[in-house]
């Protein structure tokens, strides 16, 4: 049988800043469509903060909460759980779900996913959420592709895939 991959994607600062106030903190159209692409037909595991902070559903998803709210309080096709594992049992028909925040959920899932896509902007910034530490002891870096800034993207930023030593 075929090993799952659980996939994190972030886009986080050079000080691993990720949000504030509940929004991302730079705009970076190229990321957005990066992020659109790779999860695209596959589950999306967030928190509750996370999804508040969309526009509404993403198209070609499924969305999988974990929140302490009941599902009652949540639009129709969304799957609403209370924790990790139940999150990844919703999951479990799809051979790369995709852990997508916030920063809480990303410390919790960084024992278990075995990927990371990580968008590094080249910035510091004030934030009140961050993505955790990759421990290079845990995690190998196999692709890396800078991008420069342009008219359309004030930061340059670099993709990074991570996979996680066995």
């Amino acid at each position: 049988m075929k090993k799952k991959t659980i996939t994190i994607i972030v886009a986080a600062a050079e000080n691993n800043a990720i949000g504030k106030n509940n929004n991302l903190i730079w705009n970076l159209p190229n990321d957005l469509k990066r992020f659109k692409e790779l999860t695209s037909g596959h589950s999306i595991i967030m928190g509750r903060k996370t999804f508040d902070s969309f526009p509404g559903l993403l198209p070609n998803r499924r969305h999988i909460i974990i929140s302490n709210k009941s599902n009652d309080s949540f639009q129709e096709n969304v799957i609403v759980v209370n924790n990790i594992d139940d999150a990844l049992k919703a999951a479990e028909d799809d051979e790369n779900p995709f852990i997508i925040g916030g920063g809480q959920i990303y410390k919790l899932a960084m024992d278990f996913s075995n990927k990371i896509e990580l968008t590094r902007v080249h910035e510091k910034f004030e934030a009140d959420t961050f993505f955790p530490e990759i421990d290079e002891t845990k995690w190998k870096l196999v692709n890396s592709e800078k991008q420069e800034t342009d008219e359309n993207h004030k930061y340059s930023f670099t993709y990074k895939t991570y996979i996680k030593n066995n």
